[in-house]
């Protein structure tokens, strides 16, 4: 029996295909697997990162005649190889275009294409596949909500809080919403730490506060608010909530039920899938009430010059042909993930970023930013004396790849009088040695002054 490029169950069809044509790809022609010394002995039985590494074919190259060192996971993780196959068996097998075909492979592609939408629902708590909206990614989802929702439901009078905290892509669409409806755009502050001021988000909520959007995990400070208070206490004002869960989901699981968040939006490429493709989550009722944000195919029932009906959610709200590879990866890379035992990955996380922290405090005139209790493995420096911009470069000399710069979070750095940082940040199948080699390196920085 030929391998299925999916393995959940379309819920919009009673069976799921998998076709006699299907093949894998070789790729026996990847470098071997190397795992990386370990400076840390870790518990019987719990997971460490060199368990994972032979998915990942990019770990093993070399930059710079050195072994590649991945620690820019906050911008983008790397891929599987169970993704990588995933993309290459549906573009060179299955590839075409979805929803309404007759032919074969039309069906089986849809098949592929809502049984990812069924794998983000479970992966996400939402109570069905019918919730799940399939966007670029989490900046795409702001805009939606900000543009269907924000604009049919703020005017003058109303208040939306965001905190200082915020990636970019949380601020700006809220910031244009403002400007169209005459809505007030509110900053919640930040504590020394780099947590959000509670005290200071219970003053600024109101009856005036419509919609409070926050990140469930910070992209330049690593700080994990408390979601689930901040909306329950949201939600006492008749305020909605829409979480930005970028950074979270690959780091911890997610229920949005549970939180009660209104809307919640992730990413792909930041969940070990491709680049391009993204998911938002709203609840039922308030994605049945939401107009189209964007026209087109796919999102119509019929269409006229007197007059348009649209699809029923989800797929008004997904005008043109969508990203049909990019959900046969997201999917792949959900199967993969959920394949581990999250618990044990989270504590792994946890003990590898205190590791590096305590390791990096060793380094002559660095100093981390940030230090909130609850947070995950994002670690944001200066270095005395020396430009973030030159300080990866010097890295990336040594084959480590850093960020360096204002992280699309310029108003979270201002909040330490900074304009830019370097950021070292941990995925799952980061090791200890290469936060040894991050280390060593910046060590050599210093005493080469």
């Amino acid at each position: 029996m030929p391998r299925c490029w999916w393995t959940t169950p379309s819920p919009y069809s009673r069976t799921s295909r998998c076709p006699s044509t299907m093949t894998t790809p070789d790729v026996t022609a990847w470098p071997a697997q190397s795992a990386g010394p370990s400076s840390r002995v870790r518990r019987p039985g719990g997971f460490s990162g060199e368990s994972v590494r032979q998915d990942f074919p990019i770990l093993h190259r070399t930059v710079n005649g050195r072994p590649l060192v991945w620690l820019d996971n906050a911008a983008t993780t790397q891929k599987p190889r169970q993704v990588i196959e995933a993309l290459a068996a549906y573009y060179g097998a299955a590839n075409s275009n979805i929803h309404r075909g007759a032919h074969t492979m039309s069906r089986e592609a849809t098949e592929a294409y809502e049984a990812g939408r069924a794998a983000v629902a479970d992966f996400l708590g939402a109570a069905g596949p019918e919730d799940i909206v399939f966007v670029r990614g989490t900046t795409e989802a702001v805009n939606l909500v900000a543009q269907s929702w924000g604009r049919a439901n703020l005017g003058p009078g109303d208040d939306v809080l965001v905190p200082v905290l915020e990636h970019h892509s949380d601020i700006v669409p809220w910031q244009m919403v403002a400007k169209q409806t005459g809505a007030r755009l509110v900053p919640i502050p930040l504590t020394k730490d780099g947590e959000i001021d509670q005290d200071a988000y219970r003053d600024l909520l109101s009856s005036r506060t419509q919609l409070v959007a926050i990140s469930h995990a910070s992209n330049v400070l690593g700080t994990v608010p408390p979601v689930g208070e901040m909306t329950a206490l949201a939600h006492r004002y008749n305020a909605k909530v829409l979480v930005d869960g970028a950074q979270a989901v690959a780091h911890f699981p997610v229920d949005v039920r549970e939180l009660d968040a209104d809307f919640y939006a992730f990413s792909g490429h930041k969940l070990f899938a491709p680049t391009g493709i993204g998911a938002l989550y709203a609840k039922p009722e308030l994605l049945a009430g939401m107009a189209p944000w964007q026209g087109g195919g796919n999102m119509i029932e019929s269409v006229a010059f007197g007059e348009t009906t649209f699809a029923p959610v989800p797929h008004r709200m997904e005008a043109g042909t969508g990203h049909i590879g990019g959900v046969v990866g997201l999917l792949a890379a959900l199967n993969w993930l959920t394949s581990l035992d999250r618990e044990a990955v989270a504590v792994y996380e946890g003990d590898l970023m205190a590791y590096a922290g305590e390791a990096l405090a060793t380094v002559p005139g660095l100093e981390l930013i940030g230090s909130a209790p609850d947070r995950i493995a994002v670690l944001t420096f200066t270095l005395a004396g020396r430009d973030p911009a030159s300080v990866a470069d010097w890295l990336d000399r040594d084959g480590i790849a850093v960020r360096a710069g204002h992280h699309c979070a310029q108003p979270a750095l201002a909040h330490y009088g900074l304009e830019s940082a370097a950021r070292a940040s941990l995925a799952l199948y980061n090791t200890y040695g290469e936060v040894d080699q991050l280390v060593a390196s910046l060590r050599r920085l210093q005493e080469s002054a």
